[in-house]
């Protein structure tokens, strides 16, 4: 009689979490299909993604998560771009960690680029806040000024192509 009560407990908890598994998988489900239709705010919000926190950062992890933003930036597919560490810094009261993305549009007439758009991304480790808490990370464009958080700032091709033109413009102005 024990043995039979046990086994009609465990196929009750095998029924159980059967169901409830099925009635997850089927919200999920009607989350994703029927979803409200994105809002015009929506579609214009600055996008971000989850950085890694300072306890388990390294340079190569830096570099993925990098890569890993950049592509949620909208961009024509033409745009190539390479992601180099420069150095790392000791200031007083964190690390700082500094890459740049060179940016071109090569093409079959001039598959070496007149002039690249560089962005350069500072990834800041805390030596007083909890290291569980994620990095910080910062970036600017080439021949700017202003500094740039994900999540904070929607980026635009249009500074890509800027920096690209007014190069190309200087470099006409100037005879050797």
């Amino acid at each position: 009689m024990e043995s039979e009560d046990s086994y009609l407990a465990a196929i009750k908890e095998v029924a159980c979490t059967l169901v409830e598994t099925t009635m997850r998988n089927v919200e999920g489900y009607f989350q994703t299909k029927y979803r409200p239709p994105l809002q015009e705010t929506d579609r214009h919000m600055a996008k971000n993604i989850t950085w890694t926190p300072c306890k388990d950062f390294t340079v190569e992890l830096g570099m993925k998560q990098i890569e890993e933003y950049i592509s949620t930036w909208e961009f024509h597919e033409s745009w190539l771009h390479c992601i180099d560490f420069l150095k790392e810094e000791e200031v007083e009261f964190s690390k700082l960690y500094h890459y740049r993305t060179r940016w071109s549009i090569p093409t079959r007439r001039k598959p070496i680029p007149r002039a690249t758009a560089c962005v350069y991304f500072t990834i800041q480790i805390s030596k007083i806040k909890p290291l569980v808490l994620p990095v910080e990370v910062f970036f600017i464009f080439e021949s700017t000024r202003l500094v740039h958080r994900p999540g904070q700032s929607r980026f635009r091709e249009k500074w890509l192509k800027d920096i690209i033109e007014s190069k190309l413009i200087m470099m006409e102005s100037i005879t050797f």
